[in-house]
Parts: C-alpha cells; structure tokens; sequence
C-alpha cells in the first residue's frame, strides 16, 4: 500500500498537482456519501487513473482507423481526448480537476479545449463537413497540448519562444 500511495504522489507531482493531501485509507468506501463526498484509497485512484488513460489512449488510437470517416473519427477522437483528461481526476478528485482546469493561468486553453470539441462534434455530426471537422480536431489537439503544458512551470512561455522563431513571428 506504501509503495502504491508513493507512485501515485510521485506521478501526482510528476503533472503538477499538489502532494499535500493525505490519500484515504485504504478501509474507506468506494460509494460516496452526502456528507464524505468521493473517497477512494490510493489503489483505487491509481487504478482509477491507469484505466481511465489507458482507454483513452485506446480511443484516440481506434480514431486513427477510422480517420477518413469523419463522424467516427471526431467521436472516438474526442471520447479519446475527455477519458484521457478525466484519468487525472481520479489523482485529485473531480471537483478539484474542474477548479485546476479554470485557474486564471488554463482558462483561455480550458475554453479553447471546450469549444474545439463542440465544434468538432457539431462539424461531424450535425454539418458532415470533413474538412471542417478536420480542422476543429487539429485545434482540439493543440488545444489539448497548450493546455498540458499549462501543468509545466514554463513550458507555455518556451513553447511560445519557439514557435515565434521557428514561423519568424
């Protein structure tokens, strides 16, 4: 349980989150209660974790297969994007992701985010333009990484540095 409860601070410190918060234990409830609120053990996050990014990684790859289908593509893509997102929750709970998620510093990439993944469902499923659901999920996509790099003390001010001098902006 020490050896568990340790990865999953290391891995929480690794994306950026703080360590400070003690873990339940591992007697505690998988159901929640009014009063308690969600509490899981250090063993259920972590599996919690693992298998909410591993279907996401398997989403996103089972989108690849059907890229030139674009109604397919956008929601397996997206399905990919949300589980792969949502697999962080479990390290700090889900009310503590939403309040991370619209911190003045990711608020512009969290919208961005959100709004990409409309327009990419509403392109595909609603318009069946391919070349516009193409190119909302490529906004999707580095909408996703400016706001990861958000987690990366920073990495959006290198990531910026370089983009300007690599287009000579």
């Amino acid at each position: 349980m020490d050896r568990v409860s340790s990865a999953v601070g290391r891995l929480r410190n690794f994306v950026g989150f703080p360590a400070d918060e003690e873990l339940p234990d591992e007697e505690e409830s998988l159901i929640p209660t009014f009063e308690q609120g969600w509490k899981l053990t250090a063993r259920q996050r972590a599996y919690g974790f693992v298998a909410c990014l591993s279907l996401g990684i398997f989403c996103s790859f089972l989108s690849s297969l059907v890229f030139f289908r674009p109604t397919k593509f956008a929601i397996t893509f997206t399905i990919g994007n949300l589980l792969s997102l949502g697999s962080t929750g479990f390290l700090v709970g889900p009310r503590k992701q939403l309040d991370m998620m619209f911190d003045p510093v990711r608020i512009l990439s969290t919208a961005i985010y959100i709004f990409s993944i409309f327009l990419a469902l509403f392109c595909a499923l609603h318009l069946h333009d391919r070349l516009l659901t193409i190119l909302s999920i490529i906004i999707q996509a580095f909408a996703l990484i400016w706001y990861s790099l958000s987690y990366i003390p920073f990495a959006q001010s290198a990531a910026r540095g370089w983009i300007l001098s690599t287009f000579q902006l």
